[in-house]
C-alpha cells in the first residue's frame, strides 16, 4: 500500500517515475559552490574581526550614540539601563553579522548543506527521495481503488483493499487486475463477471497460465503501474542535461517498443542491462500486458529457467519441446522466407541482391509444391535431401503433382529443377546450410507443426520426441526462452538465432490482435543482422512489437550495415569498454550540439616608456616569464554531444551512454548513467 502511494509525476522519456522529485529550474547565474564556501569564510571572518573593532572601541563608540540619544541620562547606571543597552549591543551585532552574511550568501550556503547531509543519508546511487506525504482521502487513495468505486465495482474494490491491507496482494497482482478491469469496460457483463471473480478469488483472480504471481527472484527495481524497470543513475555530470542529473533511466514498452542496441562487454552489459529487461517483460507476462522471447547461450542463462513458461534446448535430449522450422506459417512463401533468412541471410557476398529474398523464391518453388502434394511442409531431413537434388523424392514429387493435377505447382518445381542445375548456385549454398541442421543431436527438434503425410512415409527415430512450438504463440502472454548450444553447434546456433529473430519477426507483424506487447532478446547477437532483419526492425514499431540485439562490437555486424543498425533502433546503449570503431559510429548517430568556448591568449606586453621597460625587465628576471596580458574570446560552435575518443576513453568503468526514444518519437540525448550491477 505504500508502494502505491508513493507519487508519480509526469516527467520525461526514460526517467524512473516511482518517487520522482523533478529537479528545481537551472538557475543560469549560479554561484559555484567552492566560490560560495569561500565567500562565507571570508564575509565570517570579517564580520568577526569588524566586531572585535567596534566593541572594542578601535572604531570609535559613535555606534552607542543612538542608545545614548534615545535613553534619558537619569536612569544612567541602573539594572534596566544596563538590561537595555546589552540588548541594543546585541542588536548591532546582529545588523553587523546580518551585513556580512548577505554579502556572503550564509542562506544560500546553507540551503546546500542541508541538499548534501540529505542526500549523505541515501544510500549511495539513489535518486533523491520525494518529501513524506499525508495520507491521501479514500476517494484518491490508489490503494483503495478509487478508479473500481467510480465504476460502480465498490463491492470489489473493498474486497481487494482488504487484501492489500492484510499483506495477500502483490504489485503483480495489482497491475493484472487493473488490466483486466479496463479490459472488461465497455461490455454490459463485464461490471458482474470482473465483481463475481473478485468475490471469489480476490487478488489471485485472472491468474497467468502458469499459475505463478511472481518471479523467483529479482534483481532490478520494477514499477508495474508504469511498467518501467531501471536500469541505473544518470550521472551528475555537465555533460548530462540538467533535468536528467541525479535521477533514475528507466525503460518501458514505449520505449522498447523501438527496438535496443546494446554494445559492450558481455560480462558488463548482459547482466547490467539485458537481465533488468528480460524480467520487467516475464513479470508484464503475469500480468497479460507482454509476451517475451529470451535467446541466450546455454549455461549463460541470466534468469531461471522457473521464470519462463517454455525453455527450448536445442541439441539436449532433456529438451520438452521443439522449435517448428516455418514458424508455423501455412503460406510457402512465408516459410520459404523465414528459413531463406535463417539459412543463407548472412551470406550477403554471396547472394543476388545481396540478401536473401532471391533465396527465399528459389525455396518457395520447391516448398510451394511439396505443400499442395502432400499437404505440409518437409521435415530437415526430407528438406535436405530435396536441396541436395535426390532424384526418387524429386520424382516421387513431381509423380504426385501430376496425379493430382496440380499443373501450376509443377511449373514451379520445373523451374526449382532447373536452378539447381546450374553449378555454384543458391541451392547448392541452401543445401550446405541445411545440413548444419540435418546433425544427430537436432532429430526431430525442427519438425513442422503443418507437417507433410508422405506416402510410405516412416518416421525415424526421435522424430517423435519433442512437442513442436511455433512464435505463433506469442498471441498469448508466454514466456519463452531459447538456449543455443553455441559451444557444441556454433553454426547451427547462428541459424536458430537468424530464424528465431524472422519467425518473430512475422509472427509478431500477423498478430490479430495487437494490444499485447511482444518483445524478443537476443543476448548474443553476432551474425543475426542482415538487410532483411533491419526492414524487420523498421515494421515492428507498428505491431506493438520490439528487438533487444545485445553485441559485444559492431565488429560482427556486416561493415556496410553497422551505420543502418546503429540508426535503425531508437534505444542506444553503449558500455565502457567499446573500441573507438565502435564508438564512431554511436557519436555520428547522436549528432552535434551547439556549445560555448571560452579561448584564453596571452599576448606580451612590450612599452614604450623607459621606465616600464625597466620594471618589465626587473619581472621577467625575477619570475623567467614575459609580462602577458590575456585577452579572452567567447563563440558558439558545433561540438559532437560523445566522440569515438570520449565514448572508448572517457566512460568510468560500470557506467553506460544511454540514449531512448519513444514510439511517438520524442528523444533524449545520450545520457552518462551508472548502471546497476
Amino acid at each position: 500500500m505504500g508502494w502505491l502511494r508513493i507519487p508519480r509525476p509526469e516527467a520525461g522519456p526514460g526517467i524512473w517515475r516511482c518517487g520522482h522529485v523533478p529537479r528545481e529550474p537551472e538557475d543560469p547565474d549560479r554561484v559555484p559552490t567552492r566560490q560560495i564556501a569561500v565567500g562565507v569564510v571570508a564575509t565570517a571572518f570579517g564580520a568577526w574581526i569588524t566586531w572585535g573593532l567596534l566593541a572594542n572601541g578601535y572604531l570609535g563608540w559613535y555606534w552607542q550614540w543612538p542608545y545614548l540619544a534615545i535613553v534619558p541620562r537619569s536612569g544612567y547606571g541602573s539594572d534596566t539601563w544596563i538590561f537595555f543597552a546589552k540588548v541594543y549591543t546585541y542588536l548591532v551585532m546582529g545588523a553587523v553579522y546580518l551585513f556580512f552574511a548577505r554579502l556572503g550568501r550564509w542562506l544560500e550556503a546553507a540551503r546546500r548543506v542541508i541538499a548534501w547531509a540529505r542526500r549523505r543519508g541515501q544510500p549511495p546511487g539513489t535518486p533523491p527521495s520525494p518529501p513524506h506525504q499525508p495520507l491521501p482521502p479514500p476517494d484518491k487513495d490508489p490503494a483503495a481503488w478509487p478508479h473500481l468505486r467510480a465504476g460502480g465495482a465498490g463491492e470489489a474494490a473493498e474486497r481487494l483493499a482488504d487484501e492489500a491491507r492484510a499483506g495477500r496482494m502483490s504489485d503483480v497482482d495489482y497491475a493484472r487486475i487493473t488490466r483486466v478491469w479496463q479490459s472488461v469496460q465497455g461490455r454490459p457483463e463485464g461490471l458482474a463477471e470482473f465483481t463475481l471473480a473478485v468475490r471469489e478469488h480476490g487478488a489471485a483472480a485472472w491468474p497467468h497460465g502458469s499459475g505463478a504471481r511472481d518471479l523467483p527472484a529479482r534483481t532490478a527495481h520494477h514499477d508495474l503501474t508504469l511498467r518501467q524497470v531501471r536500469l541505473g543513475i544518470a550521472a551528475t555530470s555537465e555533460r548530462n542535461p540538467y533535468e536528467y542529473r541525479g535521477v533514475g533511466l528507466a525503460v518501458d514498452p514505449g520505449l522498447l517498443g523501438m527496438s535496443v542496441l546494446a554494445v559492450g562487454p558481455p560480462s558488463v552489459a548482459s547482466p547490467r542491462l539485458v537481465r533488468p529487461v528480460v524480467e520487467s517483460l516475464c513479470l508484464q507476462a503475469l500480468t497479460g500486458q507482454a509476451a517475451v522471447v529470451s535467446v541466450t547461450a546455454s549455461g549463460t542463462g541470466l534468469v531461471p529457467d522457473g521464470a519462463f513458461d517454455v525453455v527450448i534446448r536445442p541439441g539436449r535430449p532433456d529438451s520438452t519441446h521443439g522449435l517448428d522450422l516455418y514458424g508455423g506459417a501455412v503460406d510457402p512463401d512465408e516459410a520459404a522466407g523465414m528459413v531463406a533468412e535463417a539459412l543463407v541471410g548472412d551470406e550477403i557476398t554471396l547472394l543476388p541482391g545481396g540478401d536473401s529474398r532471391r533465396a527465399a523464391t528459389v525455396l518457395a518453388q520447391l516448398l510451394g509444391p511439396y505443400r499442395a502434394a502432400y499437404g505440409g511442409f518437409p521435415a530437415v531431413r526430407d528438406l535436405r535431401d530435396l536441396l541436395d537434388g535426390s532424384r526418387p523424392q524429386l520424382d516421387a514429387l513431381r509423380a504426385q503433382l501430376l496425379k493430382d493435377r496440380f499443373d501450376a505447382q509443377v511449373r514451379d518445381l520445373d523451374a526449382y529443377m532447373r536452378q539447381a542445375a546450374q553449378p555454384a548456385g543458391i541451392t547448392a549454398l541452401l543445401a550446405e546450410r541445411i545440413a548444419l541442421l540435418d546433425r544427430p543431436a537436432f532429430t526431430g527438434f525442427f519438425t513442422p507443426e503443418l507437417r507433410a503425410a508422405r506416402p510410405g512415409a516412416v518416421p525415424g527415430p526421435g522424430e517423435e520426441a519433442y512437442r513442436p512450438f511455433s512464435l505463433q504463440a506469442l498471441e498469448h502472454p508466454l514466456r519463452i526462452r531459447i538456449e543455443l548450444p553455441e559451444r557444441t553447434h556454433a553454426e547451427a546456433s547462428r541459424i536458430i538465432a537468424r530464424l528465431v529473430l524472422a519467425q518473430f519477426a512475422h509472427c509478431a507483424a500477423a498478430r490479430r490482435a495487437q494490444d499485447r506487447f511482444v518483445f524478443l532478446v537476443l543476448d548474443d547477437a553476432a551474425q543475426t543482422v542482415t538487410p532483411q532483419s533491419l526492414r524487420s526492425l523498421q515494421r515492428l514499431r507498428s505491431a506493438h512489437a520490439g528487438v533487444m540485439l545485445a553485441l559485444p562490437s559492431l565488429s560482427d555486424v556486416p561493415e556496410h550495415l553497422r551505420g543502418a543498425l546503429v540508426g535503425a533502433v531508437g534505444c542506444r546503449m553503449v558500455c565502457a569498454g567499446v573500441t573507438p570503431w565502435d564508438g564512431a559510429h554511436f557519436a555520428e548517430a547522436w549528432g552535434v550540439e551547439w556549445v560555448e568556448t571560452r579561448t584564453v591568449t596571452n599576448h606580451e606586453i612590450r612599452p614604450d616608456e623607459p621606465m616600464t621597460r625597466v620594471m618589465h625587465g626587473l619581472r621577467r628576471l625575477t619570475t623567467g616569464k614575459a609580462v602577458t596580458r590575456e585577452s579572452v574570446t567567447v563563440r558558439t560552435e558545433q561540438r559532437q554531444r560523445w566522440s569515438a575518443s570520449d565514448l572508448a576513453n572517457e566512460l568510468p568503468v560500470g557506467h553506460a551512454v544511454i540514449s531512448v526514444t519513444r514510439v511517438s518519437g520524442e528523444r533524449t540525448p545520450p545520457i552518462l548513467t551508472k548502471i546497476t550491477d
